[in-house]
């Protein structure tokens, strides 16, 4: 059977011409509807996103502020810092060259993935993200002949802090790092990769040293190739600080130590400008600047000499025989004659306590002008047994210490003044009298910073004001307050601290030249307590054990006077051990004295 088919008489159904023809309208308009929504509805959104993938924002770090010392020397400046960072964008393979990366450079290529993942968060893709903060220079020249086969590479150029003195300032200047999470989060300033203060002036003065970032506009073509690039912000650097400190001085009063811990203070008492702020040991502060290794943090943090530690205003001591200058001013201010004598037999019996006097025979006959000169306990014992705590702490708290003096650097501490409260809340026991006995001679729970000292002898020679320690040249100067003392208080103990270095009695003789006019005033503040009669010679002594040294003084010539305190942990007695010291600082100041 044979079927005929004749195409000339064929005829498609009508509907089956219909359908084809709506599918095709329907097309279209899905077209025109498509075509509308990306070019009319979404078209300035891809325009600006076309114009981003054409042109790219590029910062400009700003240079951090430089810091110099008042005689211009450099403290704080920048040198270049050549670093390693990915385009995301433009890399074709980045666990391959992270890989890379780590074989140049022998960083673990965990290490770099986990920065690498850590930051991508942070960064645009076609932005550089910082791998490699600092490079030596042959490692630089060696990356920069092969980098040109692993797209997405750069090499940047940054700025990084560099501290010429290194540990002779660095408890000062602090230091910088990278900004952590925490900073990125809390200032909209910062950026991943910028490095900020963490400690020091580098963080009070974060803000005027840190300056503001420029802007690069870069246009670039489909592969990324720079084709054009146009300044669209200028950076601003940031602010140059000179510092009231005197880099003679303080490498003066840094040998003067010969690797003793403690610290000095030297001061203007008028102005309260500080002109050697001193800490030993110390540390520098460069290795923080390059990135410090876990190791080596950990070398410092554990070292039991504690170089991290700013022993001017981090660490508190008992006073000795320094707070017997606060206690003199209280004693007048109470209307206890200076010429009313004492009988001082080298001790106190105080129910079955002895309260000893640092002379074990004892000193006689004293009156106040005495009790200073040759330092004897048993005048304040005496007296505070007379007064009582409570006037005691009222007129201590009065002349600034048990707080902060304000200066600016962080973690300031403020000392500690007792009291029958302060006792209750800490222990829950009542004020025992015994303990005023101790607290007259500044020792028991008594505490100061060396800085509350040279602010305290500071205003026996400004008329009573307590200034605020200012490490800024041009900063005026700011009275935070004005002890109770009198001006005949004041005197006397002034004199008295004359006689002390003038007089072969007193006990910072060690001071003493012809040339200029001196005062201090000793102190040696025990550590452990003495047990029996037998008192060991410092050598003889654990170190540890020994007692800390102190001289607080001030010193006049030709119109220029200073406060010099020093005080050296475990050093013994205070004028042999601390005297030497203070001496050396005034033979910078003064010149050495040659008869």
């Amino acid at each position: 059977m044979h079927i005929h088919f004749d195409p000339e008489g064929f005829q498609p159904p009508r509907s089956g011409l219909l359908l084809l023809q709506g599918l095709v309208g329907f097309l279209f308009f899905l077209f025109v509807v498509r075509f509308w929504y990306l070019q009319i509805h979404r078209g300035e959104e891809y325009a600006r996103l076309a114009q981003d993938n054409r042109l790219r924002q590029e910062r400009i770090y700003a240079s951090r502020g430089l810091i110099r010392d008042r005689q211009g020397a450099l403290l704080a400046e920048n040198r270049p810092a050549f670093g390693l960072a990915l385009i995301r964008e433009d890399c074709r393979d980045i666990p391959a060259t992270l890989a890379q990366v780590s074989q140049w450079t022998a960083t673990p290529v965990e290490k770099l993935t986990a920065k690498f993942n850590q930051d991508r968060q942070r960064v645009k893709p076609f932005e550089p993200l910082l791998l490699i903060s600092d490079m030596p220079f042959d490692l630089l020249a060696r990356i920069e002949s092969e980098i040109i086969h692993w797209p997405g590479l750069e090499i940047i150029t940054r700025s990084k802090r560099n501290y010429p003195q290194g540990p002779l300032f660095a408890h000062i200047l602090g230091y910088v790092a990278e900004a952590n999470e925490q900073e990125l989060e809390n200032d909209k300033g910062l950026s991943l990769g910028d490095f900020v203060g963490k400690q020091g002036l580098e963080l009070v003065l974060e803000q005027r040293l840190r300056g503001h970032k420029g802007q690069y506009q870069i246009e670039v073509d489909v592969l990324g190739r720079n084709l054009n690039r146009k300044l669209v912000e200028q950076p601003e650097s940031g602010e140059n600080i000179e510092l009231s400190l005197d880099a003679g001085i303080q490498q003066a009063a840094w040998d003067a130590f010969e690797g003793q811990a403690g610290g000095l203070v030297v001061m203007d008492p008028d102005s309260g400008k500080l002109l050697a702020l001193v800490t030993s040991p110390s540390f520098d502060n460069n290795a923080f600047a390059a990135g410090l290794s876990q190791k080596d943090w950990i070398s410092l943090r554990d070292n039991p000499r504690h170089p991290l530690q700013n022993r001017i205003i981090q660490s508190v001591y008992p006073p000795g025989s320094v707070w017997k200058l606060m206690m003199t001013g209280m004693i007048l201010n109470e209307g206890i004659s200076p010429s009313e004598t004492v009988y001082c037999n080298g001790a106190v019996q105080l129910g079955r306590q002895t309260f000893r006097c640092w002379k074990k025979g004892g000193h006689g006959s004293v009156d106040m002008m005495r009790s200073l000169i040759e330092s004897c306990d048993v005048y304040y014992y005496q007296m505070a047994e007379r007064l009582g705590i409570d006037k005691l702490e009222q007129f201590a708290k009065a002349c600034g210490f048990g707080a902060p003096t304000g200066i600016d650097l962080p973690h300031e501490k403020s000392g500690l003044v007792p009291s029958k409260s302060w006792k209750r809340r800490r222990f829950g026991e009542p004020w025992h009298r015994g303990e005023t006995l101790n607290v007259s001679i500044g020792q028991g729970f008594t505490l100061v910073t060396p800085v509350q000292v040279a602010v305290f002898v500071s205003s026996l020679m400004n008329g009573g004001k307590l200034l605020k320690p200012s490490l800024l040249l041009d900063e005026p100067t700011i009275v935070k307050g004005t002890t109770p003392m009198t001006t005949q208080g004041r005197k006397l103990v002034m004199e008295a601290m004359r006689l002390t270095v003038a007089t072969d009695a007193g006990t910072a003789k060690v001071l003493r030249r012809p040339d200029a006019v001196l005062g201090g005033k000793t102190g040696t503040a025990q550590v452990v307590r003495i047990v029996g009669e037998e008192r060991l010679k410092v050598e003889q002594m654990a170190y540890e054990h020994r007692d800390h040294a102190w001289m607080a003084s001030w010193g006049e010539k030709d119109g220029k006077r200073y406060v010099v305190v020093c005080m050296l942990e475990h050093g013994g007695h205070g004028g042999s051990a601390a005297g030497p010291v203070v001496k050396r600082v005034y033979d910078k100041l003064f010149g050495e004295y040659r008869p």
